[in-house]
């Protein structure tokens, strides 16, 4: 069983369990024995890495209500023919200033989700097989998670795939998405490309815009498989106690990421 840390991005002991399961016992896995979900990693119910086999990286982003970076995220993303997965919590959907920016990720052709109604955390971050919500309201802020985006003409049939906020779950929660008829998924680990939400006064904790695309870049020479089937979350928008902004260096992350072949594919395709 697999545990991570008080914090939101993937801790070192999430990070050492999840290279060895990969590396060692090569444990893949395939769900509903559909051609998308062949040679994928799970755990604990959730997909966090697709098909390792192939050299495509799942570009994934989260928000609840920061979005300043968007339209820098977006232009980089049309720059490089790419599309990628934005996952929104129902209240970033209903927030007027949003709006314009949701439609032209929709007309773009890129994947919009949900991540909860409001950005609820699920489990204790020292136990989290323990709970901090019930089934019913789980049910509830899911449900009004998707009831915001069907003022976008989005659909449970669009956007099949959940991603917990925090990025935070249990083998519960992905039951309980599942009897949504939802697939659960999460972020790969091991890059820390989720730090790039933290601000200086967390100290150690901290991870500036330059060590995190070294850390993406490191990760891909020593993994034996690279990136092949990484779900890469980042963030379009973070607090403004966080000056140095990563989403700034997201066109140079993706011209060197198509260097060493790599091309960038929405989730399931």
């Amino acid at each position: 069983m697999i545990d991570a840390s008080k914090n939101n991005c993937s801790t070192l002991l999430f990070t050492i369990a999840y290279i060895f399961i990969l590396n060692s016992t090569q444990m893949l896995f395939s769900q509903d024995n559909s051609a998308a979900f062949q040679n994928c990693i799970m755990v604990k119910g959730a997909i966090i890495r697709m098909d390792t086999t192939k050299r495509e990286i799942h570009l994934v982003f989260t928000a609840h209500d920061f979005a300043e970076g968007g339209e820098i995220v977006r232009a980089a993303l049309k720059k490089h023919h790419a599309h990628a997965s934005f996952f929104f919590t129902g209240d970033f959907y209903r927030n007027p200033r949003f709006k314009t920016f949701i439609e032209e990720l929709k007309q773009d052709r890129h994947y919009l989700g949900g991540h909860s109604d409001k950005h609820l955390l699920y489990a204790p971050w020292d136990k989290q097989d323990s709970l901090l919500i019930t089934k019913k309201e789980f049910m509830n802020d899911i449900a009004a998670n998707y009831a915001a985006m069907k003022s976008f003409g989005i659909t449970k049939n669009d956007a099949p795939y959940f991603l917990p906020p925090y990025e935070w779950y249990n083998d519960s929660i992905a039951a309980w998405s599942k009897e949504f008829g939802l697939t659960l998924i999460d972020f790969t680990p091991g890059t820390y490309s989720n730090a790039d939400y933290t601000t200086p006064d967390m100290g150690t904790r901290y991870l500036g815009s330059d060590t995190i695309f070294n850390r993406i870049l490191a990760y891909e020479r020593r993994d034996p498989h690279g990136l092949n089937g990484f779900i890469l979350l980042t963030h379009i928008g973070t607090d403004a106690a966080r000056t140095d902004k990563f989403y700034n260096k997201f066109d140079a992350l993706l011209t060197e990421l198509e260097k060493r072949g790599y091309t960038f594919t929405l989730l399931g395709k």
